[in-house]
């Protein structure tokens, strides 16, 4: 099974916006959206994504990946 993982760090980048900024924005704490910069977050609301797609004038699309999971499902050995 794969896995959805955040690409907010290269959005930022590209948009040359820093952390502290984003945050405004949205109106979250720096460390809850550092969490989300830094894949720590097992979720999120859609609301705070449309928040940040708005900021940063992008589309989930744009910082969401899905990535296929290279390890093998175990055998129940």
């Amino acid at each position: 099974m794969g896995r959805i993982v955040l690409r907010l760090d290269r959005m930022m980048v590209e948009r040359g916006r820093s952390l502290n900024w984003l945050a405004d924005r949205v109106g979250i704490t720096n460390v809850n959206l550092s969490k989300i910069k830094n894949n720590h977050v097992t979720a999120i609301r859609f609301s705070t994504l449309a928040a940040i797609c708005e900021a940063l004038d992008c589309q989930p699309g744009d910082i969401l990946d899905y990535v296929e999971d290279d390890t093998p499902e175990c055998s129940g050995l």
